[in-house]
């Protein structure tokens, strides 16, 4: 086996390789070739390193130096300087921007500093497509643990334990899932991974899948020999190129050395899974749902019970679980409960994966103890709010959580807490938004997700969240009235008590959250017909500063309904009537003289 002397770990998820990360990899390995370094110089290709700001990234090992924002035209200069003569190239090192000062190791970035990876332990470390990567990095050592030394109830009792909680969004206990299926009887049980990560902005599953896919390939294999099931479907969207490539190397690769199969290594354990795909539908999240789509009906959900660890796909006994939570699985088998458990809170042992967007300086994946404080994540990990903008609110658990304003801002994140204040924890998508962020807006952008989402089957979700939307628009277009505040809230809460499926009964979250925090906001679309930050089209003014307009005819020239009007060198002036408000002439303008309100 060859040795080098220095490895290339360049970022190969999804955001990067739409970066040109790719590119950049073929450049370097064609520069370690005419220098003659293709027996020192080793370029690998993992998952994603989690900074996605500052992508595509290069972690040099083990000189441990972190260059970001690295592109093709870079990988001449990496090897030249770095790779041959020892010296950073340092104009590609991580600048922090509040001290103004260069960082060299991954260890030293804000960005990193505060998190602990468990889940993402291997993202950005291991070549994912070589599972002896991942051997290296104690891959299937808990799987070989569990068939050759434990029981499966000493499996499911480590589990239960660690105080482990599904990181789906609905916080389960993992272990008494695992325990309720364990204690069903039937002639054949099912594993099921749920990687079909629906909620807008999160790509916390995806990365796991892209970055270490062999870590839930032995988890659902623990689970199966923990319930007594042989066969496991990972079921995840077709719209995830990357992650099922990955994936369906990472299984084949298994087969081959008796990890998935017939008599895993020689115990007598059967354990084999196959992918399913979905075709991007939110509602296949909820489990009956998901089932449902696996056996080859309509994706929609049915009342519970029976648990689908009773009854689940095919009738049978099934365990579902998300991707993040089976990542966390073999660290709990090797390093035991107690070590699991003293991570986080006392109710949410652990950490949890945030996906990380919005108007944020550091968009990407982070992953914190349970318990972190909103503020840290967001000012320390996250770099505060772009441009020196005000604060104003963060949305968690996507299209089924809430809003949390900046009063909120040093709570402890957990299960309980973030439902405490009207939010959730959801899969993890964590959306920042500033000043110039319209509440009403950001409600009605939620609403129309779910309105398209909804598969139909319940009258409370398929014709309440339409109404709920329709009110929303005819606030936002200033026909509001204070009544449909009142509505809003009223069929709001009616919607939650009464839908099916999780879908509809979260759906009016974003509604009842924004009232409950931005009503003054509410207040203006409706009684003043004006939007606050500026954003509802049909509520906006554009006006001309007499004292600064000079008559260009700059914004004439390029309004396209002619609304605007004036001589050369004459203040112009705006037909309101007719104007459309795009914003066009505001664009044009070089001297400020056209403010919008």
């Amino acid at each position: 086996m060859s040795s080098y002397r220095m490895h290339l770990l360049v970022c190969g998820g999804t955001g990067c390789t739409s970066s040109q990360s790719l590119k950049l990899i073929d450049k370097l390995n064609e520069s370690i070739k005419n220098h003659g370094l293709e027996k020192e110089v080793e370029v690998v290709t993992t998952g994603c390193f989690g900074f996605c700001e500052k992508g595509p990234i290069i972690k040099v090992y083990p000189d441990d130096v972190f260059y970001v924002t690295v592109s093709p035209d870079d990988a001449e200069e990496i090897i030249a300087e770095h790779a041959l003569k020892g010296r950073q190239v340092e104009r590609l090192l991580y600048v922090e921007p509040n001290l103004n000062v260069k960082m060299e190791g991954q260890k030293d970035l804000p960005f990193y500093k505060k998190q602990v990876r468990i889940a993402l332990r291997n993202c950005g470390f291991i070549n994912p497509e070589d599972i002896n990567e991942s051997f290296a990095a104690e891959g299937y050592q808990a799987l070989a643990k569990c068939i050759t030394e434990m029981t499966p109830e000493d499996v499911i009792d480590t589990v239960m334990k660690s105080g482990l909680r599904g990181r789906g969004g609905g916080g389960f206990p993992t272990g008494l899932k695992w325990k309720f299926a364990n204690k069903s009887v039937s002639d054949e049980k099912y594993i099921i991974c749920n990687a079909d990560e629906g909620d807008p902005g999160a790509f916390m599953d995806r990365s796991i899948l892209e970055g270490d896919p062999h870590s839930v390939l032995e988890a659902m294999a623990i689970a199966g020999y923990a319930i007594g099931a042989n066969h496991g479907y990972i079921y995840i969207r077709a719209e995830y190129p990357l992650a099922i490539h990955r994936l369906e190397i990472a299984i084949a690769q298994a087969r081959e050395l008796g990890l998935l199969g017939k008599d895993i290594l020689g115990t007598g354990f059967d354990f084999d899974l196959e992918l399913r795909y979905g075709a991007g539908a939110f509602v296949c999240g909820e489990e009956t749902a998901l089932i449902h789509s696996i056996e080859g009906e309509r994706g929609e959900p049915t009342t519970k019970p029976p648990f689908p660890a009773e009854s689940g796909v095919w009738g049978k006994p099934t365990c579902v679980n998300n991707v993040e939570t089976f990542a966390n699985v073999p660290p709990i088998i090797l390093k035991g409960a107690d070590w699991f458990k003293k991570i986080g809170t006392e109710k949410s042992g652990g950490t949890k994966v945030f996906a990380l967007a919005g108007k944020i300086n550091n968009v990407g994946l982070v992953e914190v103890p349970m318990g972190t404080k909103l503020r840290d994540v967001i000012y320390e990990i996250g770099g505060g709010i772009k441009n020196n903008k005000k604060f104003k609110a963060v949305q968690t658990g996507g299209p089924s959580g809430g809003c949390i304003t900046a009063e909120n801002l040093d709570i402890p994140i957990d299960y309980e807490n973030l439902t405490g204040i009207g939010s959730m924890m959801g899969s993890g998508g964590m959306i920042v938004m500033d000043e110039d962020n319209c509440m009403v807006d950001i409600a009605k952008f939620y609403l129309e997700f779910t309105v398209d989402e909804s598969c139909g089957k319940c009258t409370p979700c398929r014709v309440g969240t339409k109404r709920l939307h329709e009110i929303l628009e005819k606030i936002t277009n200033g026909q509001g009235t204070m009544e449909d505040l009142t509505e809003l809230r009223d069929l709001g809460e009616t919607i939650k008590d009464t839908a099916l499926c999780g879908l509809g009964q979260t759906a009016p979250n974003p509604i009842l959250s924004t009232l409950n925090y931005f009503y003054d906001e509410y207040v203006a679309h409706v009684v003043d017909k004006k939007c606050p930050a500026g954003v509802c089209q049909a509520l906006l003014s554009y006006n001309i500063l007499k004292d600064k307009c000079i008559g260009c005819t700059a914004c004439a020239r390029v309004c396209p309904v002619k609304c605007i009007s004036g001589a050369p060198k004459q203040v112009h002036e705006i037909n309101q009537a007719e104007c459309i408000k795009c914003g066009a002439c505001m664009k044009a303008c070089k001297f400020s003289a056209i403010e919008k309100r």
